[in-house]
């Protein structure tokens, strides 16, 4: 891991055991001193090694059980004008620009079927978008993990 020692390491493999984990509980797993945990934590931080705490709320008992990917087609030249937009649609959680035939991969979730197609409506209308390709999700089969990286990097 560039730029990490071993101790981040460590504190990173305990985060993904335990990313709820407070400093003083990581300090004791780890026989560290809080404030060693409390500045390796802040470093961390500043260097963006964490994601967004909201990625481990689930949608789902909030009332949105379907999620679905969109594949978006757009005009390129007003790329930045349609992540804009897209932006103010509270169901997409998530947009990946990519390389190749499509131009965005969206991830939305809905209430119901009903609630999908208004939403793809919602993408068609943003000026720019061309056309979309909607796939239900049937299921999460592999959960996000860095876990397995973690134990692969070299110390």
């Amino acid at each position: 891991m560039a730029g990490y020692d071993q101790i981040d390491h460590n504190l990173l493999l305990a985060l993904a055991d335990d990313p709820r984990a407070t400093v003083v509980a990581l300090a004791d797993r780890l026989g560290l001193a809080r404030n060693t945990v409390q500045a390796r934590m802040t470093r961390l931080e500043r260097d963006a090694a964490f994601l967004s705490f909201e990625r481990t709320i689930n949608p789902v008992p909030l009332g949105y059980p379907i999620h679905a990917f969109i594949a978006v087609h757009l005009q390129q030249k007003i790329l930045a004008s349609v992540v804009h937009e897209l932006a103010k649609i509270p169901e997409v959680v998530q947009a990946h620009g990519l390389s190749g035939p499509v131009d965005l991969f969206v991830s939305v979730v809905c209430r119901d079927t009903a609630d999908l197609f208004r939403v793809d409506d919602s993408i068609l209308s943003i000026e720019g978008v061309e056309r979309t390709e909607t796939s239900l999700s049937m299921g999460e089969l592999i959960p996000f993990r860095l876990r397995p990286l973690l134990e692969r990097a070299p110390s």
